[in-house]
């Protein structure tokens, strides 16, 4: 009996420890991102970069017995690989978003993300709608953005063309890679290792598409074939570390809360980059558009709030008893529904 009074307050800590190793992560790596595409200006081959240390540290890690992954098999790859395709795109947007606009620019258009992933939940995955509070929350969201956007000096035809892909694809990735951690049954670092492996195998597409490969060897041939300068080298690898880090705590956090939470958990963690991006350079907005910004932020506290709770209680031990599917399935309906389910955001 006492065991299994233990053991919701133990998943709730569990879960509590992902979903801040996934803020931390996300809110330095959006900084680190755009220093290191500011430093390195190749964003297909940065991208590339991150997914092959992902990867060749997910498999190294595993053959010492660090780590535990799923062995890469071809069926598995071919029902992940839509999953790596929205993936990588949402990725490679992120990646021109930042090099076109600053980091402002890019959180605003993340901040969108929940009212879409909730709308894309609720249609497609069949989930409760948002209550009023939830979807009040949500809508200050979309509205701090707006002022934002009509108040963004640095707007650029360019700029916000990366932007509206971002959003569509990151959209489309959280609701869609959600499923895929639900249903195909890899653990953690097994998914880390698909999506930056087969993520990798799709670079060179991509590369040739961009004509960014034109660019790599015309720099390359410029400098001698010396690509190392001390700075770049210490941005990019940061970027690759954190890559590798927010792979991990991404996937688990997925498999602990509901897209929707998971989203707005990206969201919240930026008041963090934003106070960094403030403090290290003058590439952020005015002051007007840092208000709308943190209105925009404000409204994931207010979401945060309209979901989560304190700790499970005892009282709720026997409904941790049912098998792992139907438990994963019930959090993802509860997490709407009753407060107290998830330590989201």
């Amino acid at each position: 009996m006492s065991a299994i009074r233990f053991e919701p307050t133990k998943q709730y800590y569990a879960t509590t420890s992902l979903v801040v190793g996934y803020a931390l992560c996300s809110s330095f790596l959006a900084v680190i991102n755009k220093f290191a595409i500011t430093k390195f200006n190749y964003p297909g081959l940065l991208t590339a970069l991150q997914y092959i240390t992902s990867a060749l540290g997910v498999w190294v890690l595993g053959k010492f017995g660090f780590l535990h992954h799923d062995p890469f098999k071809l069926d598995i790859a071919n029902k992940f690989l839509p999953a790596a395709v929205v993936f990588y795109l949402a990725i490679f947007t992120n990646t021109n978003l930042l090099r076109h606009a600053n980091v402002d620019t890019f959180i605003v258009f993340r901040s969108l993300t929940p009212l879409l992933v909730a709308l894309a939940d609720t249609i497609f995955r069949r989930q409760p709608c948002p209550s009023k509070l939830t979807f009040m929350s949500l809508l200050i969201i979309l509205g701090g953005a707006v002022g934002y956007v009509a108040t963004d000096s640095a707007f650029t035809l360019t700029a916000y063309s990366w932007a509206f892909a971002y959003l569509v694809t990151i959209t489309t990735e959280m609701v869609y890679i959600k499923h895929m951690v639900m249903n195909l049954g890899l653990n953690t670092w097994g998914f880390v290792l698909y999506n930056n492996l087969l993520s990798l195998m799709m670079a060179p597409i991509f590369w040739v598409l961009t004509g960014e490969y034109n660019e790599v060897f015309a720099a390359l041939v410029a400098n001698g074939g010396n690509w190392f300068e001390p700075v770049a080298f210490t941005a990019v690898s940061l970027s690759c570390l954190f890559g590798l880090l927010i792979s991990f705590f991404g996937f688990a956090a997925r498999k602990a809360v509901s897209a929707t939470a998971f989203t707005v958990t990206g969201v919240v963690n930026k008041f963090l980059t934003v106070m960094i991006n403030v403090l290290i350079w003058d590439k952020h907005a005015t002051p007007f558009g840092l208000v709308c910004l943190l209105f925009t932020l404000s409204g994931g506290v207010l979401y945060q709030q309209s979901v989560t709770g304190p700790p499970p209680h005892d009282s709720t031990a026997s409904k941790q008893t049912g098998d792992a599917s139907d438990n994963d399935d019930h959090e993802d309906n509860q997490d709407k529904k009753m407060p107290g389910k998830h330590a989201s955001v």
